[in-house]
Parts: structure tokens; sequence; C-alpha cells
């Protein structure tokens, strides 16, 4: 009797673990299917202005609207004030930032070189229609690309999540690209997804990946990197990644001390130095000679 008596008491246990596995289980697929239809939300943060306010802003940062052949602005832009100019400048901006944000970089470019400045806004940003994703991304990326004058170099600058529509550029027109600088930048946003939420199978539910490390395998100019010691958005391990990764003509400029995105020497003494990595890289790659990386 005594022995009958405990065994459904061994049973219980056991059943109970069961089901809190089961709804652990289940918690866990709900929640990996949250993440996979609403990730672009998690992506993407786009922050919304009216027409007004764009021509306000970009008027302060003296600034003009971008457009394309039928008329849709498409961005913000600067002529050099010493024409003609030496070549272009596109710049694709970070996550959360928009064109009229990037109007510091103009400023600094252009106090060390004469080029004229252009800065995509993407779709779904400030107020330009559209949604954002890597494909949306990426067309209106190529559709600025090929509105740059094609008699001059072109220069590429990519900032955080931007380095990724950067390098998309460099790989797709390896050919027109004189020249590359990524801020804060990435081997492949899925990496880096996954290091933001380690408990979830991001390389399996990730859509937009961005694999800079594999587009920059198209192109053989000279790539500038700039990494923050402090970057919890980006920590600098996935710059050093696609730094490393990188087989052309390269420089990397660290700061230890910098947070996301932050230049740690002033603006000018860092674009003239980038200006100039740009132009011996050029020089050296024409005379069939590539710098030591």
């Amino acid at each position: 009797m005594n022995q009958n008596t405990k065994q459904p008491r061994l049973l219980v246990p056991a059943r109970f673990f069961r089901l809190l596995f089961l709804s652990c289980l289940a918690f866990y697929v709900a929640a990996c299917i949250g993440c996979a239809s609403f990730q672009r939300r998690l992506i993407y943060f786009p922050q919304k202005f009216t027409s007004l306010q764009m021509d306000q802003m970009a008027a302060a940062s003296k600034l003009e609207r971008w457009r394309n052949s039928a008329g849709e602005i498409i961005g913000l832009k600067r002529l050099s004030p010493r024409q003609p100019a030496e070549g272009s400048v596109l710049i694709t901006y970070g996550n959360g930032s928009h064109a009229a944000a990037c109007a510091h970089y103009a400023d600094a470019i252009q106090s060390v070189a004469a080029l004229d400045v252009f800065i995509l806004e993407y779709p779904g940003y400030a107020d330009r229609p559209g949604s954002p994703s890597q494909r949306s991304l990426f067309q209106a990326a190529d559709e600025a690309f090929q509105l740059l004058a094609t008699n001059k170099p072109v220069y590429l600058l990519g900032e955080s999540l931007g380095s990724g529509v950067a390098a998309h550029l460099a790989g797709e027109y390896s050919n027109r690209t004189a020249g590359v600088i990524l801020l804060s930048p990435f081997n492949r946003l899925t990496d880096v997804a996954q290091y933001h939420m380690p408990v979830f199978p991001v390389h399996l539910i990730l859509m937009d990946r961005f694999p800079s490390g594999d587009d920059l395998r198209r192109y053989h100019g000279p790539v500038g990197v700039m990494l923050d010691g402090h970057d919890q958005v980006v920590p600098e391990k996935f710059g050093l990644r696609l730094y490393n990764g990188y087989a052309g003509p390269k420089r990397l400029w660290e700061f230890p001390q910098g947070g996301h995105i932050e230049i740690g020497e002033p603006p000018e003494k860092f674009w003239k130095e980038v200006v100039e990595f740009w132009r011996d890289s050029t020089r050296a790659g024409s005379a069939g000679i590539l710098p030591a990386s």
C-alpha cells in the first residue's frame, strides 16, 4: 500500500515541469513570430517632418532640395562654394537621422576640399513618401548615385546603418566610386542584431541583412573606417570585422573614448586626412601600387 501511494506523488513534478517547458516554448515561439512580424519597426526609426519644416531646416543649413528627373525630392544638396568642384560626395545617414541633420558633414568636407555634397533622404524619412526597408533604401541610393556627374570622382560617406547603403553602392558602382568612408560601420546587420538580441535566431528571421562585407568584395578602391571604443549601438568589433575583411587600400581611425559616430578629433583635421587618403590611394592605384593597410 505504501508503494502505491508514493507513485502518484512522483508523477506530479514531472507533469508540472513538462507543462512549464511547453509553456515556455510556446512563449518563445510567439516572441520569435512577433519579432519576425515587426522586425522593420525594430530596425528603422524614421523622423517625420512636414515639407515646410524641411524647407526651413534646409535653408538654415544653407542646403537646397535635391530632386530627381521627375521633380520628386530625394534629399538635400550643397554645391561647393569653389567651382568647378573636383568631385561629389554622396551621404547616406544612420538610423533615426535625416538629411538636414547631416549639414555638419557638408560644412566640414567643404572646408577642406572643393566637393559638391549630396545627402540622400530615405523613403519614409522626413517628408519623403514610402516606407524604409533594405530594398527601398538600396533603390533610392541607386537612383541618387546615377544622378551624380559622371565626369568627376564620386565619394561615399555612410554612417551606422547608412554604411550598409554606402557599401552597397560601392559594390554596385565600383568603377565609378573613387573612395569610401564608413563611420561606425558593421560587417553585416544580422551580426549586430544577434548581439543585441542573443536569445532569438536573428540570422534565420532577419529579412534586411545589409551584408556590407560581401558588398565591399566587389569594390577595390580606398575605404576608410572610423570606430569608437565606447559604441553601444554598433560595437567596434563589427567594424573591425569589416575592416579586416576588406582586401583593398584601407585606413582605420580609432577613437577609444568615443561613443556612436563620435569623431574624436577636430572635424577639419579628420576630413582633411580622409580626403588625402582617398587622393593618395587613387593615385597609387592608378600607378599599380596599393598602400599598405
